[in-house]
């Protein structure tokens, strides 16, 4: 299978990519060059793309990079909507013999937001946070493909366990020095996926011609962020005695702190009717893969 990938140099990409050639793919790199490429403006050569057998777009700014001042958060938006608009409306104006079957298109579970102690399937509407309403109109983007005909695949990812990223990487040092901590009461649920299993499901989905819409990229277990502190500690054989208070987290990441006290209990709706096996399914056997020295690309 021919595969044109946007966002291929970030954490994900980057694996996606290796897991794909290391399946057979030939996979091709979208890379911003200001005459053939450059979302900013909505530019984007149609050759880049005619032939292709999917595309996937991971593209978007790092969401825990930085404060959400004003100014960042039109980055987070522009980022993301922006590349996905011209990506979209390209593929819709190719021929139909030359467009690409499918597009994996980027989200995030932050669609649903703040969802309590209440499961939430793919069926669930957008919540009320600026996550979740970046999420909406980042989806939205999609639609000229869709219309088009091309099957277009919503990877509403959930933050992604592994050591070399976020969010394990600037943990792993707290939780080592014995500084690990719940955030807040720490009864809020948490949406995760291990990295093997972020790359089997991808996979699986572009294989799967039968699937479309949202799906939720998630484990198939659930937890509290209080059950993955203490697993956590557990694993690097330290206590977790500490709690961050919600005041401190807010001051210390604005509005992002808001955001990770949110209670999210995604569940993996179409993954799982569609018979999809997990290879880490609770939190314990993913942060064991998590911290293995090698990245846990395959499964």
């Amino acid at each position: 299978m021919r595969i044109v990938m946007a966002g291929a140099s970030g954490f994900l990409g980057t694996r996606l990519a290796d897991r794909l050639r290391q399946s057979g793919h030939d996979v091709h790199r979208l890379v911003r060059q200001p005459a053939t490429w450059d979302p900013g403006q909505g530019r984007l050569d149609p050759d880049a793309l005619a032939g292709a057998d999917a595309v996937v777009n991971l593209a978007g700014a790092n969401i825990g990079a930085q404060r959400w001042t004003a100014n960042y958060k039109r980055v987070l938006r522009s980022s993301r909507v922006n590349t996905t608009d011209t990506i979209a409306r390209t593929i819709a104006r190719l021929p139909a013999a030359d467009r690409p079957r499918t597009l994996l298109q980027a989200s995030a579970v932050g669609w649903y937001g703040d969802t309590g102690d209440q499961e939430v399937t793919e069926e669930a509407p957008a919540g009320s946070t600026f996550l979740a309403d970046l999420c909406r109109v980042w989806e939205a983007a999609a639609r000229p493909a869709e219309d088009a005909g091309t099957r277009v695949v919503l990877l509403r990812t959930a933050p992604v366990l592994d050591r070399t990223g976020a969010p394990l990487k600037p943990l792993l040092p707290l939780f080592k020095l014995g500084g690990g901590a719940r955030l807040g009461s720490g009864r809020q649920w948490m949406a995760w996926i291990a990295l093997g299993d972020w790359l089997g499901a991808t996979e699986f989905l572009l294989d799967r011609e039968d699937l479309a819409g949202p799906v939720n990229l998630v484990s198939a277990e659930q937890c509290t962020n209080a059950a993955f502190t203490r697993t956590l500690a557990a694993a690097v054989h330290r206590p977790a005695l500490l709690s961050v208070p919600g005041p401190v987290l807010d001051l210390a990441l604005g509005e992002l702190g808001g955001e990770l006290r949110h209670s999210q209990r995604a569940v993996p709706g179409v993954l799982r009717d569609a018979g999809f096996s997990w290879a880490y399914p609770d939190i314990a056997s993913a942060l064991q893969a998590a911290l293995r020295p090698e990245p846990a690309i395959g499964r």
